[in-house]
């Protein structure tokens, strides 16, 4: 558990840097990506510290569900947009759809600090 929450704390890092840098092409672009690993580290350390608690979830939604139960996560409509909007990013490639999905990352960096700031606690507690 603890390396995965390492690579999403170091997701999350590399994604905040991105978005306090100029706005680029390449930075879009790399912020977009970053957001793409944060999200996906984000589900998967839910998932293994559910697993954990004998909680199985086998896909985002279902482990965005049982982490509410758990209160991992704030019941927050966001949590649905990131998904969806990474959904977006990785299986279509527009200009138009990455300026906007790069307009909407720094909605996200508060709901993934709130996931790390609980992780954290959590393990730290176990």
């Amino acid at each position: 558990m603890e390396e995965l929450f390492n690579s999403f704390k170091n997701a999350f890092e590399r994604l905040d840097e991105a978005l306090k840098g100029e706005k680029t092409t390449l930075n879009r672009d790399a912020a977009i990506q970053r957001f793409e690993f944060v999200i996906e580290l984000s589900w998967k350390c839910i998932q293994k510290f559910l697993g954990e608690q004998k909680i199985i979830c086998r896909s985002p939604k279902e482990c965005l569900k049982e982490a509410f139960k758990f209160s991992l996560i704030e019941d927050d409509p966001k949590w649905l947009e990131a998904f969806d909007d990474r959904n977006l990013t990785a299986h279509t490639y527009n200009e138009k759809i990455a300026e906007i999905i790069y307009g909407r990352l720094s909605d996200y960096l508060e709901i993934f600090s709130k996931l790390k700031e609980t992780l954290k606690d959590k393990i730290e507690k176990n």
